[in-house]
């Protein structure tokens, strides 16, 4: 009844979701979240593109066995997403402890104002 339910559809379900909270929110705190949800998405299917297949672990290689690369790079890819939104939120404060706000249109409006 529920074979569309697996990894790879739950994944692209969830970068959706990050995508519509990256157009649809002005707030940055929560734009923020949005990609970190995006990128936690991609993990996911790219993690799930080989779970049906048998870890490269012991000396008996029966059947077909997983490629261990996708699994390296996608522990520097939460590394690197790891990092990426640490900077991401000292921009924010930084940006919060001048413009006094975390909408995008009045930081933009008021840097407008600034420049002028």
């Amino acid at each position: 009844m529920f074979e569309f339910i697996n990894e790879e559809n739950t994944a692209i379900i969830l970068f959706f979701i990050g995508v519509y909270g990256l157009i649809a929110r002005r707030n940055i705190i929560k734009s923020i979240m949005s990609l970190g949800i995006m990128q936690a998405a991609i993990i996911l299917f790219f993690l799930s593109i080989n779970a049906a297949q048998i870890p490269p672990i012991g000396k008996n290689f029966e059947g077909v066995i997983s490629d261990p690369l996708p699994q390296a790079l996608m522990i520097t890819a939460v590394v690197i997403g790891m990092s990426i939104t640490g900077v991401s939120l000292i921009m924010f404060i930084t940006t919060y402890n001048v413009f006094k706000s975390t909408n995008w249109s009045k930081i933009k409006h008021a840097k407008e104002q600034n420049d002028d």
